[in-house]
């Protein structure tokens, strides 16, 4: 709010950090909107209840990411500003403030919900419920599945105060002897493997926390004892991982540092707010926390359980399950991925079509004896991984594969070590990419002998080869076998395995190569357009805009004429609408039933979007500085007709369109819902209900004017 103040008191220009949007409030408002969707009476009620845990998950993540780092700046005595003017400590205090009220908003909602599920019929209860029976079963429940688990924690000379890992949750207890007086303070810490909330039995759903079960029998854990006072805590420790510049076994260091992660320093204490002063000391001093990183909070600890209570046996409460289809085209060819794409280029619009054809690519590479070669990269994956699984299995069968993990893919970093190490076992030829860099492209490179030459195969992907959060993220996954395409896909596997700097990339772009040099020709064309008289626009869809000299450019090329929309899911840094400054750029933020994921660039080149003369590209990358100066990435031109026709006409112009899951961004940096209105256009609900473009095959020609778009396009 203070910088909203701040930028209105004096004018924003190209030479005031006012001109920027703090980064860390800017993802705080982004959080802000999520909860919001738990709110929102368009969702059906467990739904709600997801987006709460959504909500807190996301903000456990922010403290123990970017909070740690300011924090570590602070302590360090760094007081370099950020690119919007506020040092590490006024972003602190700024933080504070906003993530205190967004916590006490989060119970407000917590309480909203737990009264409309009881009215829904699943009730979330507390011992003052329970009848004497339920007392009876919960009892017998406890002696049997939770106290064998459980370990009481003297605190005293004789039992120091244990370490608590990073999400610990706990309970502080002040206890008395009844028959001496002797007053002791004791812990009790929850373990992770126990579910957070007790169902009791009984045709009725109701739910009891775990901690106010464990609260009923503590005379079983502590015999002997009065319990005097209590209060619960959860702690979040500092989960960044620093590398060292040299490491001789990057696998090695990365074990160790996960390690030290789970020791990380307290970054927030939450506590119960009626704890008694003393215990509240207690845990400050033992867990060498800041008095300001306590956070008295009234209501739930560790709202990301709160998912825990999605059941499967009340339908009515989720959302209507949604099959994605599967590419007809691929069907017309008998299921053969690489015949398709020998047809023609295909894009596959992820959740409304299955992912399966991404995993039906890897594994018909694994089982055709003509492929000689596969190559892949690997960001972040799921636990059973059908890709990893025909990676094995193409080794298994002789071919050769080369697989690059990434393992410094934040919070991923043990489960992709588990499977480099499977790979390495079957014979795949493993590779962890560079120390310095992160490797973020997604690319699938497969190489099949045919009539006795050498033909390439390449699947250019927005997200992850994760056959889960594929049925949740919105992204693209483009397969083409255009020979310059696919050599420019080799040139990439090459940098990245031998550090061999390709001397020339034919179609795309790569980072830190050379994307962000693309991007500012890509953008200055549009600039060169306006001047010259012709129509200049940009459309673009991300999920963060921050680095500073791209938005200074986007600023320029407003003040020349250049129309430009914007699709930013999270962080966002630019100011749109400011008079002088960004006048013509417009912000938006869509929030629904999936996260928008995809990475698309558009520029009109020279004509009014959408246009068949336009350039249109899909990535992998944000533009945020990591993206574009510390990461692998990639920056795709899509050059099909009819795959250019679906991501611009089609996916860009139905996210533009869209009101019914639209966000505002208003110059001052504040959101504004763009519509409440229950029949608005919604993005999602249209890609659930038309079939896309290029996927269609033979059913585009059984259908006279195809599917419904959404702009008219400008021709040249």
């Amino acid at each position: 709010m203070a910088q909203a103040l701040r930028a209105a008191a004096s004018p924003i220009d190209l030479q005031t950090p006012a001109r920027f949007i703090n980064r860390e409030l800017s993802w705080l408002a982004f959080n802000e909107r999520v909860l919001a969707e738990a709110d929102s009476p368009r969702h059906p009620l467990l739904e709600r209840l997801r987006f709460l845990s959504i909500s807190a998950n996301n903000l456990d993540e922010f403290y123990m990411v970017r909070v740690a780092g300011l924090k570590a700046q602070v302590l360090a005595g760094i007081a370099t500003p950020s690119q919007d003017g506020l040092t590490p400590a006024q972003q602190l205090e700024a933080i504070n403030g906003r993530a205190g009220k967004l916590m006490r908003d989060q119970q407000v909602t917590w309480r909203v919900l737990v009264q409309q599920l009881a009215e829904a019929g699943i009730s979330v209860i507390g011992p003052c419920d329970l009848a004497a029976e339920d007392r009876t079963w919960l009892e017998e429940r406890f002696m049997a599945e939770i106290f064998p688990v459980l370990t009481p924690l003297a605190i005293d000379p004789a039992h120091p105060f244990p370490f608590i890992a990073n999400l610990g949750l706990g309970l502080a207890l002040q206890l008395t002897r009844r028959g001496d007086g002797n007053r002791m303070q004791a812990l009790l810490l929850m373990p992770s493997t126990l579910g957070r909330f007790v169902r009791l039995p009984g045709k009725n759903v109701r739910f009891l926390p775990l901690e106010q079960t464990i609260g009923l029998f503590l005379d079983h854990l502590f015999p002997g004892f009065s319990v005097t006072g209590q209060g619960m805590f959860r702690i979040l420790r500092d989960s960044d991982i620093e590398i060292e510049e040299e490491a001789e076994d990057l696998v090695r260091l990365f074990e160790t540092a996960l390690k030290r992660r789970r020791r990380g320093n307290v970054i927030r204490l939450a506590v119960e707010a009626s704890m008694p002063e003393d215990l509240r000391a207690l845990l400050v001093e033992q867990l060498d926390a800041s008095p300001d990183d306590v956070v008295p909070l009234e209501g739930l600890q560790g709202l990301a359980d709160t998912k825990q209570l999605i059941i499967d046996e009340r339908p009515d409460l989720i959302y209507t399950p949604f099959n994605p289809r599967f590419p007809e085209r691929i069907r017309d060819y008998g299921g053969d991925c690489f015949a398709a794409i020998r047809q023609k280029d295909i894009i596959v619009h992820h959740p409304y079509e299955s992912f399966d054809v991404v995993v039906q690519f890897v594994r018909q590479a694994a089982r055709d004896p003509a492929v000689v070669a596969v190559k892949q990269t690997l960001y972040r994956t799921s636990d059973d991984s059908p890709i990893v699984r025909a990676l094995i299995e193409a080794a298994d069968a002789g071919k050769s594969v080369t697989a690059l993990v990434e393992l410094k893919a934040r919070f991923d970093e043990e489960a992709n070590i588990r499977w480099a190490r499977d790979l390495e076992r079957a014979g795949v030829q493993v590779v962890y990419g560079f120390l310095e860099l992160k490797t973020h492209a997604k690319v699938s490179l497969v190489v099949r002998r045919e009539a006795g030459a050498l033909r390439s195969y390449v699947h250019f992907g927005t997200g992850n080869y994760h056959p889960i959060t594929a049925k949740i993220y919105t992204d693209l996954s483009f397969f083409t076998c255009d020979p310059a395409l696919c050599r420019d896909a080799q040139r990439l596997f090459n940098y990245m395995t031998g550090y061999a700097t390709p001397a020339m990339l034919e179609k795309i772009a790569v980072a830190p190569i050379n994307l962000r040099q693309r991007l500012v020709e890509l953008i200055e064309a549009e600039i060169a357009h306006a001047r010259a008289g012709r129509p200049a626009q940009i459309w673009a869809k991300m999920n963060a805009l921050v680095d500073p000299a791209i938005i200074d450019l986007l600023y320029r090329a407003s003040q020349e004429g250049v129309e430009i929309d914007l699709v930013v899911r999270g962080i966002c840094c630019l100011r749109p609408g400011v008079p002088g400054l960004s006048g013509n750029v417009r912000v938006k933020s869509i929030i629904g039933r999936f996260l928008e994921h995809g990475r698309i660039v558009c520029f009109g080149n020279g004509h009014k979007l959408p246009s068949t003369e336009a350039k249109v590209f899909i990535s992998s990358a944000d533009w945020m500085p990591r993206n574009l100066d510390w990461r692998v990435e990639s920056l795709v031109p899509i050059e099909n007709e009819t795959v250019h026709r679906q991501v611009l006409d089609e996916i860009m112009g139905a996210n533009l369109r869209d009101q019914a899951l639209s966000w505002r961004l208003e110059p001052e940096g504040e959101y504004v819902r763009e519509s409440i209105d229950p029949d608005a256009f919604s993005a999602h609900t249209y890609f659930m209900t038309n079939p896309s473009l290029s996927g269609r095959g033979s059913a585009l020609n059984r259908t006279r004017n195809g599917p419904r778009l959404v702009a008219e396009r400008s021709e040249p």
